[in-house]
């Protein structure tokens, strides 16, 4: 029996059923020891899939359900450019994809954030910061570098763009966004919306990668300039109280 299905069944063993599953899609074996000890630095008892190939992460992906965060190298032999993320994209549209790449290039990250991941990790960052990465991603943030630059920031007072950006979430999206300006915890969130945290995560990764924002100030800042009561009732939401009027 392989190590990881070892660790999977002790673990439910011992009642932990809320163990975490990644997948690291990497050709260099160093590198992807590497990416398990920074995973296992964020998560002790996490389950680490491994492919060396985007064919052989499809079939993996054919045949696990569960796996909570994929880590990708762009630089994959058989493709080009982005074509091995989109494929794993279009295979698993819900499923949260970090880029971990030696390509250091804003321009490269700009596009990549464009493709929906939730995650832009350079190879060149020390163990720590890479299982601090891992960590916020896990928690439903959106990984940049310190040194990532928007090519084409969005003006603060670009209002019209901001309201055809919040139009473009979902309802559901929309009752997440509003409650996080509200200053409310993922917890919280999910208890009041009767679903999972991990739902939530995926609304929030979702949001900010239609607000084109990386954390939650971003996005309380992307509202402050526009009439977001409006937005809620357009979309036929009714908006929630803030907990200090309970």
């Amino acid at each position: 029996m392989p190590a990881t299905d070892a660790t999977y069944l002790e673990a439910k063993r011992l009642g932990r059923t809320m163990l975490e599953r990644f997948l690291i899609v990497d050709d260099h074996p160093l590198f992807r020891e590497a990416l398990q000890n920074a995973i296992h630095l964020a998560f002790p008892v996490a389950e680490i899939l491994e492919a060396s190939s985007i064919e052989a992460a499809q079939k993996t992906l054919d045949t696990e359900e569960n796996i909570d965060l994929l880590l990708l190298d762009l630089s994959m032999p058989g493709t080009r450019g982005f074509e091995g993320l989109l494929a794993l994209r279009r295979q698993r549209p819900r499923l949260p994809v970090v880029v971990v790449s030696g390509l250091e290039d804003s321009r490269i990250v700009a596009e990549a954030l464009a493709c929906g991941v939730a995650g832009f990790i350079p190879k060149s960052v020390r163990k720590p910061e890479l299982a601090s990465a891992i960590r916020n991603v896990m928690n439903g943030m959106v990984y940049v570098p310190d040194w990532y630059t928007p090519d084409a920031a969005v003006p603060a007072n670009d209002v019209t763009g901001v309201a055809a950006r919040l139009k473009t979430l979902t309802p559901q999206q929309l009752r997440v966004l509003e409650m996080l300006r509200q200053g409310k915890l993922n917890k919280q969130i999910a208890h009041e919306l009767s679903v999972g945290e991990t739902t939530v995560k995926a609304h929030i990764t979702e949001i900010f990668r239609k607000l084109n924002v990386h954390s939650r100030t971003m996005a309380a800042m992307q509202l402050a300039n526009v009439d977001f009561a409006a937005i809620l009732a357009d979309a036929g939401i009714k908006r929630p109280r803030p907990a200090s009027d309970a």
